[in-house]
């Protein structure tokens, strides 16, 4: 069998460790990319030693415009081939959307929303010519489920994820390419402590928070069987549900009843 490769952004903690772990363990090679090269190295190191696969550490902040292009192309240099991409990085920008310069606001979505576009679309060519793929956008519950305010961005770059990839997913289907946007809730990592938000969110019931590993293995799962948009956990679905059929005024009463529960807007 063809020794695959995938690349995951956002690799060096969280989800996209945990994601590096479980395809480690499904008998992949790794490329990892993110800005902390220091953890990247540790990450590396460990999933050499616990699972025998390679990883390739490549240093790249995807909040500048030409690093999804510096990253392919280092890619590239290095003579490996990506049969799986995961869209993992990302964080928030806490706080109303007035209250950050618009500068703050230009890299988050670069990250998120450009950055994502630009890799998958410099890799999904290749993707389709070998008739094999599988691409992971990691996007959140928060994309399906009204915004309370403050982090006024994120869900928006959630949403356009989850409507990406289901497009996405129905061109790659005839060419062997499977693309999934995985949605989490509150998942334990240390995107609260970035955001600032830890406190808050510790005032939240355990039964909504679910852990990385956990998260990782569903999304792989889900995008090896084909399914387009995943929703994470029993309660998670059920509020994904819930949202849909609910008054909207009942809804947008406990989103923000939500949002003043651990975010300061």
């Amino acid at each position: 069998m063809t020794q695959r490769t995938v690349l995951i952004t956002g690799g060096s903690s969280g989800i996209g460790e945990a994601f590096a772990d479980v395809f480690a363990a499904h008998g992949f090679d790794l490329v990892i990319a993110a800005r902390r090269e220091d953890r990247l190295r540790a990450v590396a190191a460990r999933i050499e030693q616990q699972y025998g696969r390679r990883v390739h550490v490549v240093v790249s902040d995807l909040s500048r415009r030409e690093a999804p292009e510096a990253l392919c192309a280092e890619i590239a240099a290095r003579g490996l081939t990506i049969d799986a991409l995961v869209n993992n990085a990302g964080y928030g920008v806490p706080g109303t959307y007035a209250a950050s310069p618009w500068e703050r606001h230009d890299a988050m979505l670069q990250v998120m929303v450009t950055g994502l576009a630009e890799l998958t679309h410099r890799l999904l060519p290749g993707m389709i010519e070998r008739r094999y793929g599988r691409i992971v956008n990691v996007a959140s519950l928060a994309g399906l489920v009204p915004a309370p305010a403050g982090h006024t961005l994120y869900a928006a770059t959630k949403a356009f994820a989850i409507k990406f990839s289901e497009a996405l997913a129905h061109e790659g289907r005839p060419f062997g390419v499977h693309v999934t946007a995985v949605c989490p809730g509150f998942t334990w990592s240390e995107f609260h402590d970035v955001t600032g938000t830890r406190e808050h969110v510790r005032k939240l019931p355990s039964w909504m928070w679910m852990d990385s590993p956990t998260v990782a293995r569903q999304g792989f799962e889900a995008v090896m069987e084909g399914t387009p948009i995943f929703v994470n956990g029993r309660v998670n679905r059920t509020i994904a549900v819930l949202v849909r059929y609910l008054p909207q005024t009942v809804v947008m009463w406990a989103g923000r009843r939500l949002g003043r529960s651990y975010r300061k807007t």
